[in-house]
């Protein structure tokens, strides 16, 4: 993969928030890398790059076609039921957006940080996690026992508001009665939607999403965008209307204009997990955020058959159906090549790339022309710190911060969930930027374009709001991960698109199984097509709508 070096701080100065000037960033000698996983191989499929000749072929039962949580999902649920006889092809970048890193013995993420304590509906999940062990007890009921290294730690969140922290991120200190009656109305309402019903019986709002009702009055929601569905329900509170975009920018990657009523509403209404010694809200969490969770999988995946040999290096880059089942030739980093004959391969790899490995992808039913989800681009930087910045007095430092109107989606600490009665002495800052001021395609380009200094800039550009200059005192290191293409956007008519529904009914030699069938990105999503996949190789029927 492409990587460039450049040195932290090394010229120039990042912009205070509210434009009070700038700051002489602080000159650290240690040089960062900035990453652009998956880009080298993604570009050589777009371009037609040539193939180099296998050198070894292989049969195996199901050949899984990506790392990431779908693809994980698909193979843990296999072993967890008997079935041995498959690999993983790892692709370009192992767990893809639950990827995490680690300097100087620090784990953090380089993707996803949290999950969401599960719904009743996502029993793949709540089975997941009592089999790694996270879910000590009563997996199947209203509120399971979990455990308690994994449940985020309070303070769990804060908000940079007028120069000080709140400790809710919906504002909700200084403003004017009108404007936090509609607060309390919005939450009241979206509180509701987590039981109601539609004509179907089903839950209006559930995850995994095929199982949400299908009745028109609400499926109508995703025939406008949730900027027009706030304006129409009379919610103009400039604090609320930022809010709701911060929420949408954090999960989809674009803002209440761009995402559809039914996204916006689903956000808020979709997801109920409780536990029993938990808080509302909390989450799972860990230091180097869901690769963590990716790293259970894989070890239950392995202690079930035996060994790890199931995993394969390399990257899927052609498919062809055969009377024997898919052809899959496979390149390596080094580049080699080698193929695999199986008899059902399972493509858990984004649809963008996937079109690619296929003769033409709309003989499934899927135009990418047409079907196609828009992609949102995203930056997740971690900075290494010696120490903390200094915090206001009475300003306890927690595990998600954000600023308010910030240009970034705020930080997570990933040491916040170390058990220690002091401070560790080193940390990492985790900076989330979804790039969703620019169009798509001009984000990437920006991305793909931007000097390291620029780059370094936006990384850092919340932490600067928060910290000034005390924050470069204590930066020592800098990993940047470019994700041009990082997650499906659930704009209006995503619900109802044809050519996922098309994927997601798919049953043959070849099967889909990827977070984009549901039109967005969320490790529940990903982990339950991957189960779907599992289920239909063993001859279930899963429910699919």
């Amino acid at each position: 993969m492409q990587r460039r070096a450049f040195l932290l701080g090394a010229t120039a100065a990042a912009a205070i928030a509210g434009g009070a000037g700038y700051l002489r960033a602080r000159i650290v000698e240690t040089p960062a890398q900035v990453r652009y996983p998956g880009m080298q191989a993604g570009h050589a499929l777009r371009d037609g790059a040539a193939l180099p000749e296998p050198t070894d072929a292989r049969a195996c039962g199901v050949a899984i076609l990506g790392s990431g949580v779908a693809g994980l999902s698909c193979a843990w649920k296999l072993a967890r039921e008997g079935h041995a006889d498959f690999v993983v092809v790892a692709g370009p970048e192992y767990a893809g957006n639950a990827a995490g890193g680690a300097q100087d013995g620090l784990d953090y993420p380089t993707g996803a940080h949290y999950l969401p304590l599960p719904s009743r509906e996502s029993t793949h999940v709540r089975e997941m996690l009592a089999d790694f062990g996270l879910i000590e007890r009563d997996a199947g009921g209203d509120t399971p026992y979990y455990d308690e290294t994994a449940l985020v730690h309070s303070p769990q969140e804060r908000l940079l508001r007028d120069g000080r922290w709140e400790d809710s991120l919906l504002p909700m200190q200084g403003l004017p009665e009108a404007d936090l009656a509609q607060h309390r109305r919005f939450l009241a309402q979206v509180q509701a939607l987590h039981t109601r019903r539609g004509n179907d019986g089903r839950k209006v709002f559930a995850i995994p999403l095929t199982l949400s009702s299908r009745d028109p009055a609400w499926t109508a929601l995703d025939g406008i965008t949730f900027r027009q569905w706030l304006e129409r329900e009379g919610y103009t509170s400039p604090a609320l209307r930022w809010y709701l975009d911060y929420c949408c920018r954090d999960d989809y990657g674009a803002d209440t204009g761009a995402v559809s009523a039914w996204a916006g509403l689903h956000y808020f209404a979709a997801r109920d997990g409780h536990a029993a010694n938990a808080a509302e809200g909390a989450v799972l969490t860990w230091p180097g955020g869901l690769s963590t969770l990716v790293a259970r999988m894989r070890a239950a995946i392995s202690a079930r058959l035996g060994h790890e040999r199931w995993l394969l290096p390399g990257t899927a880059a052609r498919i062809r159906e055969t009377p024997a089942g898919p052809r899959i030739a496979c390149v390596t980093d080094d580049g080699g090549a080698y193929a695999l004959q199986a008899r059902r391969a399972v493509c858990a790899m984004p649809l963008f790339v996937a079109q690619r490995l296929l003769p033409d992808i709309r003989a499934y039913g899927y135009d990418p022309a047409v079907h196609a989800s828009p992609r949102a681009a995203w930056m997740v930087s971690n900075f290494v710190m010696d120490g903390y910045p200094l915090e206001a007095p009475g300003e306890p430092l927690s595990w998600d911060n954000v600023v308010y109107q910030g240009q970034g989606l705020g930080y997570v600490v990933s040491t916040h969930q170390l058990l220690r009665v002091a401070r560790s002495p080193r940390s990492v800052f985790t900076a989330y930027h979804a790039l969703s001021r620019l169009e798509p395609a001009d984000a990437r380009r920006w991305l793909s374009q931007a000097s390291p200094e620029a780059l370094r800039d936006e990384a850092a550009v919340d932490l600067i709001a928060a910290y000034g200059e005390e924050f470069w005192r204590r930066a020592r290191r800098l990993d940047i991960t470019v994700r041009g293409h990082a997650m499906a956007t659930p704009h209006c008519g995503s619900l109802s698109n044809a050519g996922l529904a098309a994927l997601r009914d798919v049953d043959g030699q070849i099967l889909f199984a990827h977070a984009d069938l549901s039109g967005y990105s969320v490790f529940e999503e990903a982990a339950w097509w991957g189960v779907t996949a599992a289920a239909r190789v063993l001859g279930a029927r899963p429910e699919v709508a």
